[in-house]
């Protein structure tokens, strides 16, 4: 019979949960960078190996979710009720650690959380390749001496390093159960959310550090046509000086996000793409209760 179950991948930003989920999977669904807060929603990645244990099959739905932070406004809330939220409904919780920093406060505010999950907990220590042995030894031994995990793991997600092993202890974990997606589907989310994460990342690797967390994209137009799809979106920002930092002088910033965007999207629906891009000004939206409810962080 296969074997199935849900793991929450949860951590501080920037520890390297969505390049884990995207190593893991072997193709980009969750938008990466070196700015906090890169991703904002709960992305859904599916495993499935129909040849695992002599080919009963398995299939491990993981939940990446956003880095757990200190909120400074009603969106930073809502991106911690969903990391946090996610914790208690999994059958494993994966936590990524950034093995360069040391331990902080923040820290410290995740073990406390998970101290109350009943799942099973996983700690993966990220970034090996940038750690020395006696750095990642007093790093083990604190989390070790917390009495929370049933394994600690040394990774690097960005080369690889002990994914193997990691998810060889993941799946051990797993109960029998049913396919719950196609064997072919490696996430749920619909093919407009991750355009709009794909030029969600153009900006955030082409922008000053102090815009980006001030941006959101709305996908207003999806059109499929026999040989391309037309596609337009609204990139909002808080301010207008914001706005013309997008724009560049002369457009050239926005020409160069754009064609970047197009250039992945392409890839990932397999057809030629034209992508009308627009920049509009909404102050103060990260506090604004109708916007965060469009992201898909609230109900009412």
């Amino acid at each position: 019979m296969m074997k199935s179950g849900f793991i929450g991948i949860l951590g501080r930003p920037n520890a390297g949960k969505s390049t884990l989920l995207n190593n893991v999977l072997g193709e980009k669904i969750a938008i990466t960078s070196d700015k906090p807060q890169t991703t904002r929603n709960r992305i859904t990645g599916i495993y499935t190996d129909l040849e695992h244990d002599g080919g009963d099959g398995i299939q491990m739905i993981f939940l990446d979710t956003p880095g757990i932070h200190k909120p400074k406004d009603k969106l930073g809330t809502a991106i911690n009720e969903t990391a946090l939220n996610t914790a208690g409904g999994v059958d494993v919780v994966l936590l990524i650690v950034d093995g360069s920093k040391k331990f902080g406060k923040g820290d410290q505010y995740i073990l406390d959380m998970l101290a109350e999950s009943e799942s099973k907990r996983v700690l993966a220590i990220n970034k090996m390749d940038l750690v020395s042995p006696d750095a990642y030894l007093e790093l083990y031994s604190r989390y070790d001496e917390s009495g929370l995990f049933d394994e600690i793991f040394g990774i690097s997600a960005l080369q690889g390093t002990n994914i193997e092993h990691l998810m060889k202890c993941l799946s051990g974990y797993m109960y029998d159960g049913p396919m719950y997606y196609p064997d072919d589907m490696a996430t749920d989310h619909p093919e407009r959310f991750i355009v709009s994460e794909i030029i969600r990342e153009k900006l955030l690797r082409y922008l000053d550090r102090e815009v980006p967390h001030g941006i959101f994209v709305e996908i207003e137009s999806y059109e499929e046509k026999p040989d391309i799809t037309e596609i337009g979106a609204v990139i909002c920002c808080e301010r207008t000086s914001h706005k013309s930092i997008i724009i560049g002088k002369g457009g050239r910033k926005l020409k160069g996000v754009g064609k970047s965007a197009r250039e992945e999207i392409e890839l990932l629906l397999g057809t030629k793409v034209f992508l009308s891009l627009w920049v509009k000004v909404k102050e103060h939206w990260r506090n604004s209760d109708r916007v965060i409810k469009n992201l898909g962080y609230k109900d009412e």
